[in-house]
């Protein structure tokens, strides 16, 4: 028996957000196997548990980049960021215009006008940079949008905070030196944890948040000794539970960093790259 964990983004989905056929029919065969699938994202749980229930994949989840384990349709870990780390950091992403998203207990929680100040930065990128790449900037602030379990506020003192588990805070900006700013802000700092899943996000969580440290607590939850387990996704933010899983595949479309330290690439996100990795390294075959 082996616990594999897998990405969402860039790794198990397709560009439409959805789980290909064929992706999920070698994650059943590798369930009929005896193995157990953990989907790890850093995704929310409202929005991983309806791609999942779309596809009709039943399996223990870890969402927010490890801030939450949930298995059996009960919580096993909920790693909640603290109300004076939110309040800190709230007022400062409201002054200086950063689109924000907060992931709580209830969903995912957006700014009525979070969609206008992305917009209006790709226009300010575009004039600076004519090389600036509008068609994959839209695309990534649909990606967003799409996203299920969507509330939307006016402004972060319309929530009350101290009724709300909050998980992650999700930064967005395709200005590079405007994220730098606030990453160069926030390093360093002992009460919380900072990841990335690209160049233009940032994610700001509990201190003990990490993909390797959730894969590491399920596999504990489960009973499965760590050499049995399998990390395959794409972004730096996978790499935490490459360096504790026993085995790890890196996307053949994943950062050049990712392949180096994972022990197998496998062929890109769209070609079902994660069906092809677990035939070729994981599933047992024929009469094995």
């Amino acid at each position: 028996m082996k616990l594999i964990a897998i990405d969402l983004d860039g790794t198990l989905l397709s560009d439409d957000g959805t789980i290909s056929r064929e992706n999920r029919e070698v994650i059943y065969d590798a369930q009929n196997q005896g193995n157990i699938i953990t989907i790890c994202s850093g995704r929310s749980l409202h929005d991983t548990q309806k791609i999942l229930l779309t596809a009709e994949i039943d399996c223990p989840i870890i969402t927010g980049n490890g801030a939450i384990g949930f298995h059996s349709n009960k919580f096993i870990q909920r790693l909640v960021i603290p109300d004076c780390v939110i309040n800190e950091f709230l007022p400062v992403l409201e002054q200086k215009g950063y689109y924000y998203e907060l992931y709580t207990n209830q969903g995912i929680t957006l700014l009525e006008n979070g969609k206008s100040r992305l917009e209006n930065e790709i226009l300010s990128m575009k004039e600076s940079d004519l090389e600036f790449p509008v068609e994959w900037a839209n695309n990534e602030i649909n990606i967003q949008l799409r996203q299920h379990g969507i509330s939307y506020m006016k402004h972060y003192q319309d929530i009350n905070i101290s009724e709300l588990e909050i998980y992650k805070i999700f930064v967005l900006s395709f200005n590079k030196d405007y994220l730098k700013e606030l990453e160069n802000m926030l390093t360093g700092r002992q009460d919380l944890s900072l990841t990335t899943s690209g160049w233009h996000k940032l994610e700001i969580a509990h201190k003990e948040v990490s993909k390797g440290n959730a894969l590491t607590y399920m596999a504990n939850h489960l009973d499965i000794p760590m050499k049995d387990t399998v990390a395959i996704g794409d972004n730096l933010n996978d790499l935490a539970m490459f360096k504790v899983a026993g085995m790890s595949i890196a996307m053949g479309n994943g950062e050049e960093e990712v392949k180096k330290q994972s022990t197998y690439t496998t062929r890109n996100y769209n070609e079902d790259g994660v069906a092809y990795a677990l035939r070729k390294y994981v599933l047992k075959q024929g009469n094995e």
